[in-house]
């Protein structure tokens, strides 16, 4: 009989590819972890996992049974998250993903709050670019995103909460710092620094500087907001930065000028998603409500959805 431990050892070895590693994962020895993957294969008749040089290869047959493994695992952890938080509203265990374009910003508002008036509640947070945080979601590894939108996924839902103001940032020695609010044909011909390719920004960013005649700056791509507001600071171009990421920072940094756009403004999306086909659609909504309560009461001039 298959047990749900073999499968979140088979699930651990995908995921890091290596025996070692999975094993330090699942705080079990490598010879235990190696002697249950072993009796796996042993009770279907068939490898699963081959050992190379590089680490780990799945097998045809390995790949498949991963798929099916991962939502055996995701239906237990449901199971537990049902029975942890019946009639007791937000609780148990949310594995909550996010792009650390917000992460720290949001959450630190957030969490302290959410703790004490929820403490039966677990939230583990991870950072991913929001390209890859769709797929984490549909494999299992998350519960709920908070995420910039639109998001694909056929099999996901998503609920907007609010639009997030970008800012143009400017070192504070720069022509255009002396203005109150900055037109778009200010910004023609200027060099534009934005977040590296792989996050959303960085393609609302390309799309702004099309539209309004100023220069992406490809060469200076950012790692982080926080680089890039250290590359504006010492007068390497201008960027587009997010309202929860200014409000972070605004008072620490003189070298640094934020200014909003007239006209239309110009803003990210940001909401919530989870899985269709999840049984706890209540749970979820009750966390996007308190996530649009905190921009209610930490950020009241942002646009709420």
């Amino acid at each position: 009989m298959l047990s749900i431990r073999q499968i979140e050892y088979l699930v651990a070895l995908a995921d890091s590819r290596h025996f070692r590693r999975a094993a330090e994962h699942c705080g079990v020895s490598q010879p235990t972890l190696s002697a249950q993957l072993k009796a796996l294969e042993t009770q279907l008749g068939a490898q699963l996992v081959e050992r190379v040089r590089s680490g780990v290869v799945f097998t045809p047959l390995g790949e498949q049974v991963l798929g099916i493994a991962r939502r055996i695992l995701l239906d237990a952890q449901e199971i537990r998250d049902l029975a942890l938080s019946f009639g007791k509203g937000l609780g148990g265990t949310v594995r909550l993903g996010l792009p650390p374009s917000i992460g720290p910003y949001l959450l630190a508002k957030m969490l302290p709050n959410l703790h004490r008036e929820y403490p039966e509640l677990r939230i583990f947070v991870r950072e991913e670019i929001p390209q890859t945080l769709p797929r984490s979601l549909q494999a299992g590894r998350y519960e709920v995103l908070i995420t910039p939108l639109p998001i694909k996924g056929a099999d996901i839902h998503t609920r907007a909460l609010f639009r997030e103001p970008l800012y143009v940032a400017m070192a504070s020695d720069h022509p255009l710092a002396q203005k109150p609010a900055i037109e778009r044909s200010d910004l023609y011909g200027e060099s534009i620094m934005t977040l590296e390719s792989g996050h959303q920004l960085h393609e609302q960013v390309e799309t702004i500087c099309e539209e309004i005649g100023a220069r992406l700056r490809f060469d200076l791509e950012g790692t982080s907001l926080e680089t890039l507001w250290q590359m504006v600071g010492m007068g390497s171009g201008l960027s587009f930065l997010p309202g929860l990421f200014v409000r972070s920072v605004i008072d620490q940094d003189e070298t640094v000028t934020t200014r909003p756009i007239k006209g239309p403004p110009i803003f990210r999306t940001i909401g919530v998603a989870w899985r269709k086909s999840s049984q706890l659609v209540d749970q979820y909504e009750a966390f996007a409500d308190y996530v649009h309560k905190t921009i209610e009461r930490e950020f009241p001039d942002f646009v709420r959805l």
